[in-house]
Parts: structure tokens; C-alpha cells; sequence
């Protein structure tokens, strides 16, 4: 089997089993998109949407995070994790979006990480998610289910990005993003893979065995 031909099989799977899927992060514009995905890092969704619907609600606009006061941030953001750098990012951010780009949320890639908190992974999620820009964003579950289906072999998530960029049609980025992390929650899970429930177990590499579960 070739390649191509074991991505089509892959993603036709993914398709039946998981169809297009959403973004997992609240948002009603694209600040907020910008602004849960900064919360997201070495934070769970659920912990980001619980933190961001009170969050929301107090910081109404862009301006309202530029001048926020960062020891009162932190403690709004606390529970989400690394809440120094992050509520620093975020002012610093918001307060750029304001200054150079007229308080619009940019689309270019450049622009995007130019932002304080802003690598490609985020600059992924909001070019996918909110400009329907073909995008690939390589969280933890993409990451390392790319690596057991043998789609990549690097460990870095701007290496395994353009890996992907190669074998998976462009049509098809922004739903295998979500739908690779659909599977890492509900069978293909870090610790504890349900391999015998697995419909991609032909296709992986890593050896697991359903006896192990």
C-alpha cells in the first residue's frame, strides 16, 4: 500500500466515524478564539471553556484585556495553568492588536506570530477555525497518533505540521485536526489506548496489541 493510499483509507475512516467536527474551544469572535487557544497550552479545553465563559464576560473587548491589570488577570486565569506568562501574553497581545493592527485579529501567519503567546499552533487554530484558511494544528493527540499511524516520524510539531502538508490533501486540514483529537480522547488515549476498539489498528505503527488493554 502506498502512501496516498493509506491516507485515503485513514481519513475516509476518520470521516465515518467522527464527520467534520468544531472547534472544541468557546468562542463568539476571533480575539476570543485567539485568546482561549493562549489559555489552552498545557490546559485541557474543558478547564479553558470553564475559565473563558466568566473571562468573557468581564473582558468584553480587545481594549478591556489591553488594559487589564496583569496581578488580576493571573487570578482570573489562575486555574488554566502557567497564569504569569500567560496573562502577560495576553496584554501584550491585545495591546498590539490594537496599536498595529486597528484591533482586528490578523489572518496572515507572520502577522499572527509576530503576537506575544502566538506560535503556529495558534496562529493555526484561528486562521482554521475563524478564516476558514486551510491549517494544520498540531496539538498532543495529532502529534502522537501522526507518529503511531506512521504519517510522520519527527517529534516536533512545525516538522510533523509540513510532513502532513505533504501527504494530506489541503481540503482535508482543518478536519483532521479535530478529528485526530476526537480519537485521542475517546479510544486512541495516552495512557490507556483502547486498541481492541481501534478502527485505525491496521494502519498503526505502534504496536499495541488489544490484550494489552
Amino acid at each position: 500500500m502506498t502512501m496516498n493510499e493509506k491516507v485515503e483509507h485513514i481519513l475516509t475512516l476518520l470521516r465515518e466515524h467522527y464527520g467534520p467536527t468544531k472547534c472544541y474551544l468557546n468562542h463568539e469572535n476571533p480575539w476570543q478564539l485567539l485568546i482561549a487557544t493562549i489559555l489552552s497550552a498545557q490546559c485541557t479545553d474543558e478547564r479553558v471553556n470553564i475559565v473563558t465563559k466568566d473571562l468573557f464576560q468581564k473582558y468584553k473587548s480587545i481594549k478591556d484585556f489591553a488594559e487589564g491589570n496583569l496581578t488580576e488577570l493571573e487570578k482570573d486565569i489562575h486555574s488554566t495553568g502557567f497564569y504569569h506568562n500567560k496573562a502577560k501574553n495576553i496584554i501584550a497581545c491585545c495591546q498590539k492588536l490594537l496599536t498595529e493592527y486597528n484591533g482586528e485579529v490578523p489572518s496572515d501567519m507572520v502577522a499572527l506570530t509576530s503576537l506575544a503567546g502566538v506560535g503556529r499552533k495558534t496562529a493555526n487554530v484561528v486562521r482554521g477555525n475563524w478564516y476558514g484558511i486551510p491549517s494544520i494544528v498540531v496539538d498532543t493527540h495529532v502529534k502522537r497518533i501522526s507518529n503511531l499511524l506512521g504519517l510522520t516520524k519527527n517529534q516536533d510539531p512545525v516538522k510533523i505540521e509540513f510532513d502532513l502538508m505533504e501527504i494530506i490533501p489541503e481540503e482535508n486540514w482543518i478536519d483532521i485536526n479535530t478529528q485526530l483529537i476526537a480519537h485521542g480522547r475517546k479510544i486512541c488515549i495516552a495512557r490507556r489506548p483502547k486498541c481492541n476498539e481501534c478502527f485505525l489498528l491496521a494502519y498503526c505503527d505502534g504496536g499495541c496489541k488489544p490484550e494489552n488493554n
